[in-house]
């Protein structure tokens, strides 16, 4: 099978011969002053290359140019669509895009069809650049100039469809948001909970601002509170944000909970000391069942006492074993 190469061969040669002959044939022979070996030469030549084997020579001139035909045919150009190709915009490190915009486009393209036949879609991101463009809500024209996508050599990016595609950019902000645990579960009956204390009170968060400002705190994952009965430390407890843009700096957290029997209110009335005796004093004690239950009201003393601005101010005195346990909701005279 002959080359391409080959065929330029034969054609160079013949076009050399064929114009040599139609010059000698045109003019004398004279001219030339060719010798009687030399015109022999040349009709041996010419008889070589035209008329011996002259059907072999046509079948090979017939399959060159067939096979010439069939390259041009196939590089003609064509255009065709390729679907759901990935848009990736280029944005800088303190924005952020907040709205859901179109994420697959379609692009028409046109060029050498064995080439565009081994493109694969999935493989092609085409990308765009916002990393100069300032906050704001925007509709950005795509078109083949703004626009990179990586084709093979002579393919040609004709349109992307859709080519107007709305965005919504917002500054990225860093604040510290309070924590709040999270529980689930219950303690027996007769227990409760005292206090619970987040360890550290406050994490980094990053984000857009929008969703930054409106954050109040950041929820632990559920803690569970079953079958506690004393003070316990929930370790590394994770945490939750609602938002998939906004990023937690401290992802973990401890929470230290202080439990006890349950707590109840229980009023008193207190004579006065130093007072007339019909002269008492209302007080109000929050703390444990078991410890106000089993206080004796002539335990606690009333007193009338000068503060620190020298007016007169009730004092309550606790016995000493329940002064760190019990506290004062109300101290009034009747």
């Amino acid at each position: 099978m002959f080359t391409i190469d080959r065929k330029l061969f034969f054609v160079s040669r013949f076009r050399r011969i064929f114009f040599f002959d139609i010059h000698f044939m045109m003019f004398p022979t004279e001219k030339f002053a060719l010798t009687e070996p030399q015109q022999a030469f040349f009709k041996r030549l010419f008889r070589k290359i035209f008329i011996e084997d002259w059907l072999m020579k046509l079948v090979a001139l017939i399959i060159t140019l067939a096979l010439w035909l069939g390259v041009s045919g196939l590089r003609a150009p064509i255009t065709t669509r390729l679907s759901n190709v990935v848009l990736q915009p280029r944005i800088s490190n303190n924005m952020e895009i907040t709205n859901t915009p179109v994420t697959e486009v379609a692009l028409v393209v046109t060029g050498d069809s064995r080439k565009i036949d081994q493109i694969k879609p999935e493989n092609l991101i085409v990308s765009f650049d916002l990393t100069d463009v300032e906050a704001s809500d925007m509709i950005v024209h795509l078109t083949p100039e703004n626009v990179n996508v990586d084709l093979p050599t002579g393919v040609r990016l004709e349109e992307i469809q859709p080519n107007k595609i709305a965005i919504k950019l917002e500054t990225v902000e860093e604040r510290e948001i309070p924590v709040k645990a999270e529980l689930e579960g219950g303690l027996p009956e007769n227990l409760e909970i005292f206090s619970q204390t987040v360890l550290p009170a406050k994490v980094r968060v990053r984000g857009p601002s929008s969703y930054i400002k409106s954050l109040d705190f950041v929820p632990t994952e559920k803690i569970n509170l079953e079958n506690q009965q004393s003070d316990f430390t929930a370790k590394q407890v994770s945490l939750n944000v609602s938002n998939p843009k906004a990023t937690i700096l401290d992802t973990a957290v401890d929470v230290v909970f202080r439990i006890g029997e349950k707590r109840i209110e229980r009023i008193f009335l207190v004579p006065l000391k130093n007072e007339i005796a019909d002269q008492k004093a209302t007080v109000i004690l929050y703390g444990p069942r078991s410890i106000l239950e089993n206080i004796n009201p002539e335990s606690l003393q009333v007193e009338m006492i000068k503060n620190e601005t020298g007016n007169d101010s009730l004092q309550l005195n606790l016995p000493a074993e329940i002064q760190e346990q019990v506290e004062i909701r109300k101290l009034k005279i009747n």
